[in-house]
């Protein structure tokens, strides 16, 4: 084009430049940004969270329960709170996932099972989850629709006791207890009717399903028997009814104390037997656990970490022998 056919250039119409590449360059830079930020800030808190006092409410005690919103667990959080310690209630469905959870460090305790589960995943599982303290026993016993007590109990009459490995065991225990059985050797949270001496003993025993010993009290041969709690009202039976009950201090009714359970680096963990107290003085708490058992729980205040941990050590040690 010759200088005599080019066009004016006007200065008043702006240039125009194609933004485009620049406005991409931007948008990118801008969620990068946003991404960097966001990632970083959560950074920031979950540091500061981890980094907070256990039991502060920003990094509260995770307590693993089956039934968090059970009065007794309504009111221990309540009664922490009150002492400055904040608990964050972790609810199971089940009574297998609790013990992993502790252990992998997705909880700081759990509260669900007496020593002799804890045992039995012990061994199974080669961990060393301990108990730090006991929270209460719940008496098995025995009922019946024919007499009023052990006294009225004759010689060759026939018990009913459920079949379930864990109340099996307890169950002989608890004849034995009442006189009404002899044992081969020593009684253990292992045992079994073979470990019964039939010629030694008074009764005949039978094991049933837990859910059938209560309708087995209607049988005419049947003179009484060994019913977990949850299957009392079904024998039309109240739970102040019963002939013979085990003795909640007594060396049967040890593996069946429920306890507060630890990782064992945390057995001494100021805050966690801190939160054992509370629940063990806590009138409010102790109230609501009557409540929830129907005036059957019996308080395991008494024992020391040191006990339980020794009582859990002779159910393990009693685990393997049983299962070799």
């Amino acid at each position: 084009m010759t200088a005599a056919t080019q066009q004016p250039v006007n200065p008043q119409e702006p240039v125009r430049v194609n933004h485009t590449v620049r406005n991409t360059i931007i948008a990118i830079v801008v969620v990068l940004a946003v991404v960097l930020g966001g990632f970083f800030g959560y950074r920031a808190f979950a540091g500061n969270a981890a980094s907070a006092e256990k039991g502060s409410k920003e990094n509260p005690v995770k307590i693993g329960v089956v039934g968090a919103t059970d009065p007794d667990f309504v009111a221990f959080k309540a009664e922490a709170e009150k002492q400055g310690i904040y608990i964050q209630l972790v609810d199971f469905q089940d009574y297998t996932s609790e013990n992993p959870a502790l252990d992998s460090g997705e909880l700081d305790l759990n509260e669900f099972q007496h020593l002799l589960y804890l045992a039995n995943y012990n061994v199974k599982n080669n961990k060393d989850l301990q108990p730090i303290g006991g929270t209460a026993t719940y008496p098995l016993s025995l009922y019946s629709k024919k007499v009023k007590s052990v006294d009225e109990i004759k010689q060759g009459d026939t018990i009913t006791i459920p079949n379930d490995e864990t109340n099996q065991a307890r169950a002989i225990g608890v004849l034995k207890t009442a006189g009404l059985i002899e044992l081969k050797g020593e009684w253990t949270a292992f045992s079994t009717p073979a470990d019964i001496d039939t010629e030694k003993s008074k009764v005949k025993v039978t094991p049933l399903k837990a859910e059938q010993v209560a309708n087995s009290l209607s049988d005419p041969q049947v003179t009484g028997g060994i019913i977990n709690n949850d299957y009392v009202a079904d024998a039309g039976l109240k739970l102040d009814e019963s002939v013979f009950k085990d003795e909640a201090n007594g060396p049967e009714a040890r593996p069946y104390i429920n306890a507060f359970v630890a990782r064992k680096a945390d057995v001494n963990n100021p805050t966690y037997l801190k939160l054992v107290k509370i629940f063990q003085d806590s009138k409010d708490v102790q109230d609501a656990l009557q409540e929830k058992s129907g005036n059957t729980a019996i308080s395991a205040n008494e024992y020391t970490a040191e006990q339980l941990q020794g009582f859990l050590a002779d159910i393990e040690a009693d685990a393997k022998a049983a299962s070799k």
